[in-house]
């Protein structure tokens, strides 16, 4: 199994950048499907970005165009650079892995291992 632990969340203005950090351990890093995923208060947990099966990164439609996803396995470490954020960005961000690559990486249920969120804040 693998151990997450995210990093790199805080309190920014509208417009500015954050990068989220997401590294792991425990684990054979390279053969885990990673995602993240977000929650506001009062929502159910969102898909923001994932890598699938093929080795394709896929995006939510409400952070395509501004939010990256990027890997590290060297360093067994996923990054979330998010620009251009918006005061609807504002939620605790989740990092999490599947074992199975052939799950729809867009669905919660699918991931075996989460961390225990960052939060960001974007204020207007």
């Amino acid at each position: 199994q693998v151990q997450l632990v995210e990093s790199g969340g805080g309190s920014v203005q509208a417009g500015d950048s954050l990068r989220l950090a997401c590294a792991a351990s425990g684990g054979t890093f390279s053969t885990y499907g990673m995602g993240w995923f977000r929650q506001a208060p009062g929502k159910e947990r969102e898909f923001v970005s994932a890598f699938t099966w093929s080795g394709a990164t896929r995006y939510a439609d409400s952070v395509k165009g501004r939010f990256t996803f990027s890997r590290d396995n060297a360093k067994k470490t996923v990054y979330l650079q998010m620009k251009s954020l918006k005061p609807e960005d504002t939620a605790v961000y989740y990092c999490a892995a599947r074992s199975d690559y052939s799950r729809n990486s867009a669905e919660a249920n699918n991931y075996d291992y989460w961390g225990q969120g960052t939060q960001v804040t974007v204020s207007s």
